[in-house]
């Protein structure tokens, strides 16, 4: 077969050059140039099945939505928003050794007693996989399995064994020979999931990427990566830790922020029923600097112990620091608390920390970490059972946050006995052995925790 004709295409403006050269001829842009295949002649308006694109009504399409099929493993069915959907390209990025191959493993697993799976590694052997197979318990699942890196033999085994799931492990092995670049570079990378992903659209099969991390967490390859896929899940996790998080970053067919939490086992990856225990300490009795907020993860409301120290300055400058919540916010909340809340933070070193390795993004946790701020100050601990929701804002006010009743019926669940939250938050019927506390300024909240 003829080598495809390669050009050179930049990354800022779109401009083809037909060789490398180290400055964009176009946008004058430096270093932007990469190796991509060139588009054959009476092509370009053509789909993947060699058909005629047409334009067609809006009115006309058929909107059904496909059956979604359940992948064996609860938390990461929710995290895509309820299962596979037929034709979607799924990307799962994570640091190395975290468990990436050993979720995927055990998902193929189950989906192959139902469906047709082919896992095809391009980082191990198929011995290596059955041997991780078989400590899992999976030595006999109905998985077919294909170490492969080459493009072109990829395609032509899932033409060949017609699978309804395929999993490559990983997109940065993978290369094509239309290009003459490295596996792994931007113009391999981007080559290879684009045509896997025409593959899949055209087949309808679920084809799932197992993707490289860069030192600073991101995805390795072209940002266009995470453009051409359905969904982008990050697995978390760590490594010291048994327990994992997989967080939809982006989903096209369920809620984008959606959390799944597993535990690291001998037998591999393990559901957790109830992730709130996991991210609450187990106190013998009640402590100063501690109050628990009811965070909301995708459609999930999670309890996490935020915990502060407060301690006399050491040096000459005071220090700010937060594990798990944004830093500058931390900031600005001192700055809300002395202002309106009359407590003065100037002179001692500010240490607020999010339990269980959780990060937190919504500010329905600033009014947790004020009073366990205040709390850490003062050594008088919240009282126990109490969790704690509410944004605040610059002007002192407590402002409301979405899906409050949720929050606070996960907090009954766990035996919770009051709570402290926005008075528009408040829920028009009393809720059984629940003692409820709006409030609508800061001073309030701490005025009512002191009597």
């Amino acid at each position: 077969m003829a080598k495809a004709k390669t050009v050179y295409s930049c990354t800022e403006c779109g401009g083809q050059s037909p060789k490398w050269q180290g400055q964009c001829p176009h946008c004058n842009a430096w270093n932007t140039l990469v190796e991509t295949v060139a588009t054959p002649p009476g092509t370009r308006f053509q789909t993947v099945a060699g058909k005629s694109t047409s334009v067609r009504s809006l009115g006309t399409i058929d909107a059904r939505k496909s059956p979604r099929f359940p992948t064996g493993l609860e938390e990461f069915d929710r995290v895509l928003g309820g299962g596979l959907v037929p034709g979607g390209v799924i990307l799962l990025g994570g640091d190395p050794g975290i468990g990436k191959s050993t979720l995927l493993l055990q998902a193929m697993a189950a989906i192959g007693a139902a469906k047709k799976a082919l896992y095809v590694t391009g980082e191990e052997s198929v011995e290596q996989v059955a041997l991780r197979a078989q400590r899992l318990g999976l030595i006999n699942a109905p998985v077919s399995m294909l170490a492969e890196v080459q493009l072109e033999a990829i395609v032509a085994a899932i033409a060949a064994e017609a699978p309804e799931v395929v999993v490559i492990d990983s997109i940065q092995t993978a290369y094509t020979e239309a290009l003459a670049s490295a596996p792994g570079s931007v113009a391999q990378v981007r080559e290879c999931a684009a045509q896997l992903t025409r593959l899949a659209k055209e087949r309808h099969i679920v084809v799932i990427f197992v993707g490289h991390v860069t030192k600073e967490g991101a995805i390795a390859g072209p940002r266009v990566l995470e453009h051409i896929v359905d969904t982008v899940l990050y697995f978390e996790g760590d490594t010291h830790s048994s327990f994992r998080l997989v967080r939809a970053i982006k989903n096209r067919f369920g809620a984008a922020n959606e959390l799944g939490v597993f535990a690291m086992t001998e037998r591999g990856l393990r559901g957790v029923a109830n992730p709130s225990a996991l991210f609450l300490s187990q106190h013998g009795e009640n402590v100063a600097g501690s109050a628990v907020v009811a965070t909301l993860e995708g459609s999930r409301p999670l309890l996490v112990e935020i915990q502060a120290l407060v301690d006399p300055v050491q040096g000459a400058m005071p220090k700010r620091l937060s594990v798990g919540l944004d830093p500058q916010r931390l900031s600005l909340l001192l700055a809300v608390l002395h202002r309106h809340g009359g407590v003065e933070t100037a002179g001692y070193d500010v240490f607020v920390n999010a339990v269980g390795g959780v990060r937190i993004n919504e500010p329905a946790a600033d009014l947790a970490i004020l009073l366990a701020v205040h709390s850490s100050l003062t050594g008088r601990p919240l009282p126990a059972k109490t969790l704690v929701f509410g944004e605040v804002g610059l002007a002192g006010e407590i402002r409301p946050v979405q899906r409050g009743q949720e929050r606070i019926r996960e907090a009954a669940k766990l035996g919770f006995t009051q709570v402290l939250i926005p008075n528009l938050n408040k829920p028009r019927q009393s809720i059984e052995k629940m003692k409820i506390m709006g409030v609508d300024r800061v001073d309030q909240a701490l005025s009512m925790l002191r009597d």
